[in-house]
C-alpha cells in the first residue's frame, strides 16, 4: 500500500489529564480498506484515542491525520466522511426506523462526490443490516439487538470513508453477530472503508481485523495480525502425547519438526497426540500482564515460559515495543 492509501496516521500521540499520562507516545497508521481492532484493558486509553481521531477531544501533543486532516480542525465536509457507532445509543424512540434514516441521510447529500455517492439508499441500508421488516416500526419498540442493528445503520448511512465502532456487537445474538461481520467485510472489501473497532471480544477481533493493536500503559505494545501475535508473541506451541500409558507435555518452538522427530523415534507407540497453538487470547493476556508488571522481556517474564525474550521487532509484519 502506498501513501495515497494512507487514511489514518498517528505519531507520538500523547494525552495528559492532570498528572496522568493516559496516552504516552501512541503511533500507528491505517490504510484504505483496512480493518483494525484496538484492544486493551479498561483504562488503557482506547476511548480517548478514538475520540481524538473523531475530533471530539483535543490531544496534548503528537501528530494526527485522518483523511489528510487534523481532526482538531476538521470541518463539516470532513465529518461527513466519518461514521461512528457508539457503545450506547441516543434516544430516537419517537422516530420510525425508515423515517429516522431518511432524515439522517439528508445531511450527507450535499457531500456526495463522483467517487463516493452519499448517502446510502435507505432500502439498501435496511436490507444490509437486517431491518427491512422493521422500517415502519417505532425505534422505541425495537429489541436490544434490533436497536444495535439500527445503530450500525446510522453509522454507515453516509457511506463513510472511515468507520469507528465501539463494542459494536453488544446485545447481538449469534446470527446478528454473523450478519454484522458480513457487513464489516462488505464495507472494507467493496466500499474501501477503513474501520477501527474497539472490543473486548477477542474472538470477534480475530475474525474481523486485518491488524490488531494492543494498547497498554498508554502505548501500542503490539501491532500485527492475530496469527502473528499468536505465533510470535505468546511463546511456544504445546505438544501433548502419551506412550505406553505415560503422558507427556513438551513446549516446542518448531512443533512440526518436533512431531516428526517424535514419530521417527517412537513410531506407533505415540498415542493421544495433541498440538495446542497459542491463541489470540494467550497473546493478549501475556502482553497485558507483561506491560502491567513493567517487564520488558517476553510474555510471562523476562524470557517467557521457557521461551526467549521478546523485544523490538519479532518478525515480519509484527512490531512489539520493548
Amino acid at each position: 500500500m502506498g501513501l495515497d492509501d494512507l487514511v489514518i496516521d498517528v505519531a507520538d500521540l500523547r494525552m495528559r489529564y492532570g498528572d496522568v499520562d493516559v496516552l504516552d507516545g501512541v503511533t500507528f497508521s491505517a490504510h484504505r480498506g483496512e480493518v483494525l481492532a484496538l484492544l486493551g484493558p479498561n483504562g488503557a486509553g482506547k476511548s480517548t484515542t478514538i475520540e481524538i481521531l473523531e475530533g471530539f477531544r483535543v490531544r496534548s501533543a503528537g501528530e494526527v491525520s485522518v483523511l489528510g486532516t487534523d481532526p482538531a480542525r476538521g470541518d463539516e465536509a470532513w465529518r461527513a466522511r466519518l461514521g461512528v457507532v457508539l457503545q450506547s445509543w441516543r434516544d430516537h424512540g419517537r422516530w420510525r426506523v425508515r423515517q429516522l434514516l431518511q432524515h439522517l441521510a439528508a445531511y450527507y447529500r450535499p457531500y456526495s462526490t463522483p467517487e463516493r455517492e452519499r448517502p446510502m439508499d435507505v432500502d439498501e441500508l435496511l436490507e444490509l443490516v437486517g431491518l427491512t421488516e422493521h422500517g415502519r416500526s417505532k425505534v422505541g419498540s425495537l429489541s436490544g439487538g434490533q436497536r444495535r442493528r439500527l445503530d450500525v445503520a446510522i453509522g454507515i448511512v453516509g457511506r463513510p470513508d472511515v468507520l469507528f465502532l465501539d463494542e459494536p456487537t453488544t446485545g447481538f445474538d449469534p446470527q446478528a453477530r454473523r450478519d454484522f461481520h458480513d457487513v464489516v467485510h462488505r464495507l472494507a472489501d467493496l466500499e474501501g472503508t477503513t474501520i477501527l473497532l474497539t472490543t473486548h471480544d477477542l474472538d470477534e477481533a480475530e475474525k474481523l481485523a486485518d491488524r490488531i493493536l494492543v494498547l497498554a500503559g498508554g502505548r501500542i505494545v503490539a501491532d500485527g495480525s492475530a496469527a502473528q501475535l499468536a505465533r510470535q508473541v505468546a511463546g511456544r506451541t504445546e505438544v501433548r502425547w502419551s506412550r505406553n500409558g505415560e503422558h507427556f507435555v513438551h513446549a516446542a518452538e518448531g512443533a512440526t519438526q518436533f512431531v516428526r522427530e517424535l514419530f521417527a523415534q517412537y513410531g506407533d507407540e505415540v498415542a493421544d497426540l495433541e498440538v495446542r497453538r497459542a491463541t489470540l487470547e494467550d497473546s493478549y493476556m501475556a502482553l497485558v500482564r507483561r506491560f502491567e508488571s513493567g517487564e520488558r522481556g517476553g510474555p510471562g517474564g523476562p524470557a517467557g515460559p521457557g521461551g526467549s525474550a521478546v523485544s523490538g521487532s519479532t518478525g515480519e509484519g509484527l512490531a512489539v515495543v520493548p
